[in-house]
């Protein structure tokens, strides 16, 4: 494919629909460092063609790599990627972003960082048809995968030839209009990898769902990030929504939500003009005092402060295990959970730091759950089992037959979803043959009882709800609603919601692939908490400790804890009322 075609479409802020701009006086002068200095070293801009991507395939794309004179092989360097690349590099362009940092770096404003310009890929449609253009695909999408590109393909390309920082605090990213919302995406995402954001005409609009991100930003515990953005009044007003207001509304909620912003509105349309001409002014602030960590504050952030603890994140109990789940909580306090591929059960030490194996022979075992008693039952999902593990260690099987993925243990009988059958099962007490109690979910997976034990809460791990039955006095379920909201990644086809706890507050709490959400009683999303590493599944959680406060999570192969500031409760504990909520 031609160079020259490639760059067609990778100036950057790409005047997507231009034909709908509306043409405004735009006077804006070029900063002064984006102009040649007399005897400031001059870093060099080398570009570069990529064939081949793994994320992407099938696409084809330039970059260009700006490396400033004071950088010394083997000495790690700052580093800052941009979209749109091409755009950004040019001597007399808009953006003169190598001038600039040329300036900054001599001024000491900046780090000696190394830039990274991408433009989007392209995939060539062969002679006679036109070509696919990978740009709105890969960047508007609201999801990691634009951030696995960037971690995962350039910078390994990249560090074959120059040392870059591993340190997050110590990159930053930038792009203009839909370049804009990519960028917030990967720093969204990969936090671990990027902390610093420009964003000018961010296109944070409905063209693929980035009209979420205010609601991720103010619902999700806040990530170390420090956020700069600009937009003119005279911006894109289209189908997918007004670009000025969508900006306005993400400031607000980053501001909302504690984190470093600043911004700078003008009063121009879809185009770099305003955001060149500040450039400069914001690289100092982005990248001021850049020796110091971005860090967080939970302490005032209005729906964290009263559920979490400050400063408290996750902590590693247990790991090496093949895949962990079903936590569950003993009435003398001890903590187990299952290793299901090995076909074993684990106990938290006391001190909560490790585990030591408490069975080993129940292959496919899934969940467990305790009754009042100290009875711990067990779901066995490849066998079709419910086991009774007795205190003494007697085995007794409840019943066998039925796909068994998670329980819950109440004084009257153990509900267990039934994925297989679409089902929710109920095995009344003393009985040996479960009824099929409720449908709705199509694949039911965790399940909880409220605090009052007069409904039922299981989850869709298909679907976008949490659905809730009400429990009858024979053990029924009645009035089945899919009822509780779950925020999943954008394009994803399902939450993947999975196990749940329950707080004594009546706020249900689920593992998702989002993170811990958090649902008041009327079923709507207040927190997402992170989860406690990116890799693996989180797959169930439950309440611990003795004031109750400390939850467990199992995650892939290990298992976390955390301080919070809610108050869990147990099936076999007494039953408790909640407060009526705010509605």
């Amino acid at each position: 494919m031609q160079i020259a075609k490639l760059a067609s479409i990778s100036a950057c802020g790409v005047l997507i629909f231009c034909s709908t701009l509306i043409a405004a006086d735009e006077n804006y002068p070029i900063h002064p460092d984006a102009k040649r200095v007399d005897g400031v070293p001059k870093g060099t801009v080398i570009q570069h063609h990529l064939t081949q991507s793994k994320v992407f395939p099938g696409t084809e794309r330039d970059y260009f790599v700006y490396v400033p004179a004071q950088y010394v092989a083997g000495q790690p360097a700052a580093l800052m990627v941009f979209q749109d690349g091409k755009g950004y590099v040019g001597e007399e362009g808009q953006w003169r972003v190598p001038t600039v940092f040329d300036n900054l770096i001599h001024q000491g404003k900046m780090p000696v960082t190394i830039g990274l310009f991408i433009n989007p890929g392209v995939v060539s449609g062969g002679d006679d048809a036109q070509d696919r253009f990978n740009r709105s695909f890969e960047y508007d999408t609201v999801s990691d995968r634009y951030s696995q590109f960037i971690v995962n393909e350039m910078l390994p390309l990249l560090r074959k030839t120059y040392t870059i920082t591993d340190d997050p605090n110590l990159r930053g990213i930038a792009g203009s209009s839909s370049g804009a919302i990519a960028a917030f995406g990967v720093a969204w995402h990969r936090p671990d990898q990027f902390r610093r954001v420009f964003s000018t005409v961010g296109t944070f609009v409905g063209l693929r769902g980035g009209n979420e991100y205010p609601t991720l930003v103010r619902k999700s515990e806040p990530k170390p990030l420090r956020v700069f953005l600009q937009d003119g009044r005279n911006d894109l007003n289209i189908y997918a929504g007004s670009w000025w207001n969508a900006n306005q509304t993400m400031l607000s909620a980053l501001q909302w939500a504690g984190y470093e912003v600043n911004h700078e509105w003008g009063d121009g349309g879809h185009n770099g003009k305003h955001g060149a001409s500040i450039f400069p002014d914001a690289m100092r602030w982005l990248w001021n005092d850049h020796a110091s960590p971005i860090t967080t504050n939970t302490t005032e952030h209005p729906e964290l402060k009263d559920r979490i603890v400050a400063d408290e994140g996750w902590q590693l109990v247990s790991e090496g295990h093949k895949y962990t789940e079903g936590p569950a909580l003993a009435p003398d306090g001890s903590v187990y959970f299952v290793d299901g591929p090995r076909g074993e059960i684990w106990k938290v030490n006391a001190d909560g730091k490790g585990a030591t194996k408490f069975i080993d022979d129940m292959p496919g075992v899934s969940a467990l759950m305790f009754d009042g008693k100290g009875n711990m039952i067990c779901a066995r999902n490849s066998a079709k089992i419910i086991t009774k593990v007795a205190s003494d260690g007697v085995r007794t099987d409840l019943a066998s037959g039925m796909s068994c993925n998670d329980l819950v243990v109440l004084d009257h009988g153990i509900y267990f979803t039934g994925p297989d059958e679409k089902c929710i099962w109920y095995l009344a007490d003393g009985q040996s043959k479960p009824q099929n109690v409720g449908n709705g979910p199509e694949k039911p997976n965790g399940l909880i009882v409220t605090p009052d034990r007069r409904f039922l809460q299981v989850v869709d791990a298909m679907g976008r709800y949490v659905w809730s039955y009400k429990i009858q006095g024979d053990g029924g379920l009645q009035h089945g609603q899919p009822y509780f909201y779950v925020h999943a990644p954008q394009d994803e086809m399902n939450t993947g919601a999975d196990g749940c706890t329950m707080a004594a507050s009546g706020e249900l709490i689920v593992a998702t692939k989002l993170g811990v959400q958090i649902f008041d009683q009327p079923g709507r999303t207040h927190v997402i908490l992170s989860r406690p590493k990116l890799e693996g599944r989180l797959s169930n959680l439950v309440f611990a400790g003795e004031d109750m406060k400390t939850i467990y999570a199992t995650s892939g192969t290990s298992v976390y804890r955390r301080k919070t500031n809610m108050t869990g409760i147990a099936p076999w504990q007494p039953a408790v009322k909640p407060q009526k909520p705010r509605l």
